[in-house]
């Protein structure tokens, strides 16, 4: 027999919000895409300044945590695959899952890139590809090239759209599709 919220009112009710493990995942995502795109934005506008010297050294590093972080979401989604929200309708459905091919593909091309270039490559101080003599890969490197930054940037457009939609749906009346991914049952904003 399920209990309702009403019946349990500090517990995760699986029609209503997200576990915590779950929201704890996505929101340690958003920070570190946020930190990922404004490293991005600043290397793009103003390379070499003060700022970009801060940020873009840890580019990469955020791209790896993002991938690992991405593969304990998803296998943690398998895991609970029964206890979580519906989608709201069949375009969340199809967004989030060009979302979360987007989040695997753009920084598993970055990995491919940095391979092929020869070049070693330390996460946060960890080594984590060792770098080799000879010739490039160019293959490896142009895919990196012609992709990492495209797809990057196609991403940032669906996040703003993902965040936008849930703004339009809480100011439509349907509040619950923010409340699910935050946790809280009170009111927000209102």
């Amino acid at each position: 027999m399920t209990k309702t919220s009403d019946e349990m009112p500090h517990s995760f009710c699986a029609s209503e919000r997200y576990d915590p493990v779950s929201r704890a995942l996505h929101w340690l995502m958003a920070i570190v895409f946020s930190w990922s795109y404004c490293s991005a934005v600043v290397h793009s506008l103003s390379s070499d300044s003060a700022l970009d010297k801060l940020l873009w050294p840890y580019h990469k590093s955020a791209g790896l945590l993002l991938l690992v972080l991405l593969i304990l979401r998803a296998g943690w989604n398998l895991l609970n695959r029964h206890n979580r929200p519906p989608s709201v309708n069949r375009a969340a459905c199809v967004g989030h899952a060009v979302l979360y091919a987007l989040m695997f593909l753009i920084p598993f091309i970055g990995l491919v890139r940095q391979y092929g270039s020869g070049r070693e490559f330390s996460a946060f101080g960890v080594p984590i590809m060792a770098g080799f003599e000879g010739e490039k890969i160019q293959w490896m490197i142009d895919l990196g090239r012609n992709f990492h930054s495209l797809l990057g940037w196609t991403m940032l457009v669906l996040i703003v759209g993902h965040i936008g939609m849930v703004i339009v749906h809480y100011l439509c009346g349907n509040p619950q599709v923010l409340r699910r991914m935050t946790g809280n049952t009170r009111k927000i904003w209102r």
